[in-house]
């Protein structure tokens, strides 16, 4: 039988990251709220929710970790080729809550989605006070993709990206990693093993090493806000034109960042 600890009203804290279960792996504790400042609380220390409909708040804090050194994503050929001649359009923050309802909708014929709508109403709080934001993609006025997180000081919590045309949510994963690491921030967490992302360079890092990273980074100073003026309007081929490059790099040429990155 599963024993875990129960958060409750009122009280933020929560147990020790090496207290979550091997299996399944990262279970951490339950219960609890969706509050902008506990939400705050838990991405500082590494830890997410993550749950389904009629199931209760489930808090997560997995070992390993899945991450993106920002400086360094791994752009394939065909899609560096691709990128080459895009001519959508980046923004940030103009449609966050567009977004994350693409972001919650189902992805198969019958699937169901761990972004339940108090989920999606608690990105967006976060989003009014100014700790989540997104990335949007256009195909002139129509949104064809994008992807959202959160914010805490230089460190980026990625949450869940979305894609209606092919290569959209590509294309709006290095958009952020490009425009992250131009603003500071050295790493994007991206939760657990993908082997989608991995395409793009992500990489597995011990949950122990992870908790130290983003404890330097989010003690570092960020934005709180909106992002708009980051990226308003660029173009995809003029704005990633040197990123491209990375496509026609051999494997094994990719660095990762070191421990006081």
């Amino acid at each position: 039988m599963i024993r875990l600890p129960q958060l409750r009203t009122g009280d933020l804290s929560f147990p020790a990251a090496e207290s979550a279960l091997e299996e399944p792996n990262g279970l951490l504790a339950f219960g609890g709220d969706l509050s902008v400042e506990r939400l705050i609380e838990a991405y500082a220390h590494g830890i997410f929710p993550w749950y389904s409909e009629g199931q209760p708040i489930l808090w997560w804090s997995p070992d390993p970790r899945m991450v993106i050194a920002t400086a360094s994503p791994h752009v394939p050929r065909r899609l560096g080729r691709w990128i080459r001649s895009c001519t959508w359009k980046i923004s940030i923050d103009t449609s966050f809550d567009e977004v994350v309802r693409h972001c919650a909708a189902p992805r198969h014929h019958g699937d169901g989605t761990w972004i339940t709508d108090d989920m999606l109403e608690a990105y967006i709080r976060l989003h009014r006070k100014g700790y989540a934001h997104s990335l949007e993609i256009r195909d002139g006025d129509g949104l064809v993709g994008g992807i959202y997180g959160v914010a805490i000081g230089r460190m980026f919590f990625g949450e869940s990206m979305f894609s209606l045309r092919s290569n959209a949510s590509k294309l709006a994963l290095l958009s952020l990693c490009k425009i992250l690491s131009e603003k500071g921030f050295s790493l994007l967490d991206a939760q657990v093993s993908s082997d989608h992302l991995e395409t793009l360079g992500a990489f597995e890092i011990g949950r122990d090493d992870f908790n130290r990273r983003i404890a330097s980074l989010i003690a570092q100073p960020g934005r709180v806000g909106r992002w708009t003026d980051w990226a308003d309007g660029l173009v995809a081929r003029e704005f990633l034109r040197g990123a491209t490059a990375a496509g026609d790099l051999p494997e094994g040429t990719r660095s990762t960042p070191t421990a006081e990155s």
